[in-house]
């Protein structure tokens, strides 16, 4: 079976469930919602297929109800660590010397494992655990990691198909080998589906990894990895280690056997990280691959062309859906100031209009933020605002986390284009926007490229077709996924290839084939049919006598 030359046919993007009142996904996620809800669940180390219980646990809470207790969690200690870096290199040999069509079979399952039979686990599990609402949660925790799955399969077949072109004499062919050791993979909170594509997408091209995942996402973290095993995947090939962050780095980056990182997290910690694979690069096997998404001051960038109602949907969908706990979620606005009277009132009416609550009330737009570090973070953000008199907040800016850690949709007009709301990362339903003149609008898309170190998403907004490619030029590096008309959030998998430059990270696009040839180490092989069998070259033999 294994000779065979395997055709895998470009995939559709997942449906995205609408969860209609009365309709059979509402019912069986309403189910599956008080399950977990009312089960305190107790989540274990697994490594090399066998599940661990250190004794040291920590909590997962509801950031809706934080005295709601959903699930216990053991974590790691070095001893453990350990333990999932030889897991994951005892069973490198015999992944890596999978046929490939083998590893694309598991994942094939995986898919349809979360499309028809777990659909409803992950999503409540997201809901509860991080956070999101019924929408959120379906086109992360269900579409997205459906289809990071089913199109990696296919952009794995393309990079394996493509081979060099041999001639008459010669054969050559190009091996993709996995990386040369384990990967680590750090997952962040925000997305179900990139905890599980840093995974996956490293182990479909043969690697086995480490996996160290956020604790306030272990719910559907858990979950997952209890899927994959369901799927196929074999023991060792992917170990999940919760757990601190700083002990489990602190141990696997001084091993010697480290082939990559596939990070998604906050732009600190990869300057951390890269730091010390930096220091320690003496003692590696060979140069660790990074591959690093962090963080972002997204921006929408209206022109007086714009349309106002168009223009405020932008922004509310693209700063406040899931909280504004987005990498690509806007936080910054330019609008001029033709437009920003009539602009500013559909923004307060929609804002107006938007409910704020628990996860299981499906007509609650905005919930609660992760936990309580991000909403004191957040707070003090707007605390700033109050004090200052360069800004004015026109809507929310207030919060309480009492039962959860609500925080209200935020608005901030400011006068200031260097204020501190337009330029940190706040990862919270705050926007701040900066009105400017419209004779302005050149001088102000180079105030936009030069204010934030980052490089991930942004939007633009013009029914000027001059105008849109002026702003599009000139913001080249300011966005690593740029929207024309459209808030600046929502990639899909197969359309566009997620990922942003400057501090952002490396820009290696998951979502796409490039992603995926960072975890292969090609090998280029010539075979001669004929060898040369004397080392002169052909001018150098001198002609044979005849007489």
């Amino acid at each position: 079976m294994n000779n065979a030359i395997f055709n895998i046919r470009e995939p559709e993007n997942e449906p995205v469930l609408q969860y209609i009142p009365g309709s059979i996904e509402h019912k069986l996620l309403a189910e599956e919602l008080t399950l977990q809800r009312n089960h305190v669940l107790e989540i274990p180390l697994i490594i090399g297929g066998k599940e661990i219980r250190t004794g040291k646990t920590g909590k997962v809470v509801m950031p809706s109800d934080h005295s709601h207790l959903l699930a216990t969690y053991h974590q790691a200690t070095e001893k453990e660590v350990i333990l999932a870096i030889n897991a994951a290199l005892d069973a490198k040999c015999e992944w890596m010397n999978l046929a490939w069509m083998e590893r694309a079979a598991i994942m094939a399952k995986a898919a349809e494992l979360i499309s028809k039979k777990y659909r409803y686990r992950l999503n409540a599990a997201t809901m509860l655990g991080q956070g999101k609402n019924v929408f959120q949660a379906e086109i992360d925790s269900a579409c997205e990691i459906i289809d990071y799955l089913r199109f990696n399969n296919f952009f794995a077949s393309m990079i394996y198909m493509e081979q060099p072109k041999s001639e008459s004499d010669t054969i050559n062919r190009i091996e993709y080998r996995p990386l040369e050791g384990f990967v680590y993979t750090i997952t962040p909170f925000n997305f179900t589906a990139i905890a599980a594509n840093l995974n996956s997408s490293v182990a479909l091209m043969g690697n086995t990894t480490v996996w160290k995942p956020a604790s306030t996402s272990l719910l559907s973290n858990y979950y997952l990895m209890k899927i994959f095993e369901e799927a196929g995947l074999p023991p060792g090939v992917i170990n999940f280690v919760p757990g601190s962050g700083e002990l489990i780095s602190r141990t696997v980056l001084k091993n010697k056997d480290l082939a990559g990182i596939h990070f998604t997290g906050s732009n600190p910690t990869l300057n951390s990280i890269w730091k010390q694979v930096a220091e320690n690069l003496q003692h590696y096997k060979s140069y660790p691959r990074i591959v690093g998404e962090t963080g972002g001051k997204d921006f929408i960038f209206a022109h007086s062309s714009a349309d106002p109602e168009a223009l405020a949907a932008a922004i509310v969908r693209g700063s406040f859906e899931y909280q504004g706990q987005k990498c690509s979620a806007a936080s910054r606005a330019y609008i001029p100031e033709s437009l920003w009277r009539k602009t500013s009132k559909i923004l307060l009416r929609m804002i107006s209009e938007i409910r704020m609550g628990d996860v299981t009330e499906p007509d609650n737009f905005v919930n609660a933020v992760i936990d309580e570090a991000s909403f004191d973070r957040i707070m003090s953000y707007l605390d700033l605002a109050k004090k200052s008199n360069e800004v004015r907040i026109i809507s929310g800016g207030t919060g309480n986390k009492s039962r959860g850690y609500f925080i209200e949709p935020t608005v901030i007009v400011t006068e200031n284009p260097q204020f501190v709301t337009m330029e940190e990362e706040i990862f919270g339903p705050v926007i701040t926007i900066y009105i400017y003149r419209d004779d302005q609008f050149e001088e102000t898309l180079r105030l936009c490229d030069e204010t934030s170190p980052y490089g991930l998403t942004g939007s633009i907004f013009s029914n000027d077709k001059y105008a849109m490619i002026k702003a599009c030029r000139a913001l080249r590096f300011a966005a690593g996924n740029f929207y024309i008309n459209d808030k600046p959030t929502g990639a899909m998998v197969g359309q566009q290839p997620f990922g942003g430059a400057r501090a952002s990270g490396t820009n290696d696009k998951a979502g796409s084939h490039l992603n995926l040839t960072r975890w292969v180490s090609p090998r280029t092989i010539k075979e001669t049919l004929i060898p040369a069998i004397d080392f002169k070259y052909p001018y150098m033999i001198a002609p044979q006598d005849n007489d």
